[in-house]
C-alpha cells in the first residue's frame, strides 16, 4: 500500500532569506515545467499530493529538509513563480499561510470565471478539505496554511498544514481529487505519523453511526438539546467537562445548523 497522507515536522520560526526564496522560485518553476512537458498537468498534481515526493522536492529547492517551513516556503515560491504564467502552464496555485488561506475561495472564483471552470464546486472542495482535517479529524493540529492547486481541466490537489496545540510540531496534509470517492469516509489515501493518543476521526468507516447521530442531533429542537446539555454532569475523571464548553456558542451553532437543514454530513461540515 502506498504510504501517503501526512508528514510531521518540527516547528521552526524565522524567514527564508530573499536570495534563497528567489532561487527556490526559479528552480521550482523549472522543475514544474519539465514535469509538465514530460508527464502532463495531472502528474504534477499527483506528485504535489505525495508527502514523500513533496519533502524531497523542498530539499532539492534548498529548504531545510525537516523544517515545518518547507511547506510555507515551497508553496509560496511556487505560487510566485507559476501564477504569472498560469494560463500558459495550465496550473494555478491559490491560498497560502494565515490570511492568504482565507483568500482561496475568491481566487478560485476569479480563475473559474476566466477559464470556464465550476467555481462553486472547487470552492466547496476547498472548504470541505479544510473542514475534514480541522474538524472531522481532531488530532490536535490547527490548520494555518491551505494551498489549493488546480489545473485548467478542473483537477486539483491540496497541501495544507496545521500546528499542534502542545508539542510544537506541524503536520502537513495532502489531498488529490483523483483519489477522493467521499470527503467524509476514508478520504485520505493514508495517514502516516507518530501517534498522538486517542483522537476523534469522524471520517473513519467505523464512525458512520456517529455521523448519523450528529445529523439527528442537529435536526432536533436546539433549545431542548441545550436544556439537556445544561443538566450534563461530567465524572471527575473525565477530561472534558461542561465548564469547558461555551454554551452560548454551542446553542447558536445548533440553531444555525437546524435552520439550514443540512441533508448530509458534508453540508453540516
Amino acid at each position: 500500500m502506498k504510504r501517503s497522507g501526512t508528514a510531521d515536522l518540527p516547528l521552526h520560526y524565522g524567514k527564508v532569506p530573499p536570495w534563497l526564496y528567489e532561487r527556490m522560485a526559479t528552480l521550482g518553476r523549472s522543475i514544474v515545467e519539465v514535469m509538465l512537458l514530460d508527464y502532463g498537468k495531472d502528474e504534477v498534481l499527483r506528485r504535489l499530493a505525495d508527502p514523500f515526493w513533496f519533502q524531497s522536492f523542498g530539499a532539492v529547492l534548498g529548504m531545510d529538509w525537516h523544517s515545518s517551513g518547507i511547506t510555507t516556503a515551497v508553496m509560496g515560491a511556487l505560487k510566485r513563480a507559476i501564477n504569472p504564467d498560469a494560463r500558459y502552464l495550465g496550473l494555478y496555485i491559490c491560498g497560502g499561510k494565515g490570511k492568504l488561506s482565507m483568500q482561496t475561495p475568491q481566487e478560485l472564483l476569479q480563475i473559474s470565471d476566466r477559464i470556464g471552470l465550476d467555481g462553486d464546486s472547487l470552492i466547496r472542495s476547498s472548504k470541505l478539505v479544510a473542514k475534514v482535517d480541522n474538524t472531522a479529524i481532531q488530532d490536535g493540529y490547527q490548520l494555518y496554511l491551505h494551498n489549493f492547486i488546480v489545473t485548467d481541466n478542473g483537477n486539483w490537489s491540496v497541501v495544507q498544514q496545521g500546528m499542534h496545540e502542545k508539542d510544537g510540531t506541524a503536520r502537513r496534509y495532502h489531498w488529490h481529487s483523483e483519489k477522493i470517492k467521499s470527503f467524509i469516509e476514508e478520504p485520505h489515501v493514508g495517514i502516516s505519523g507518530p501517534s498522538q493518543g486517542i483522537i476523534l476521526n469522524l471520517t473513519a468507516a467505523d464512525a458512520c453511526a456517529n455521523r448519523a447521530g450528529i445529523m439527528t442531533l442537529v435536526q432536533e429542537d436546539s433549545s431542548k438539546v441545550m436544556q439537556d446539555f445544561a443538566k450534563l454532569v461530567m465524572p471527575s475523571h473525565h477530561d472534558v467537562r461542561a465548564s469547558d464548553v461555551d454554551l452560548k456558542r454551542l446553542g447558536a451553532m445548533l440553531y444555525v445548523a437546524r435552520e439550514s437543514q443540512p441533508s448530509q454530513f458534508e453540508d453540516l461540515l
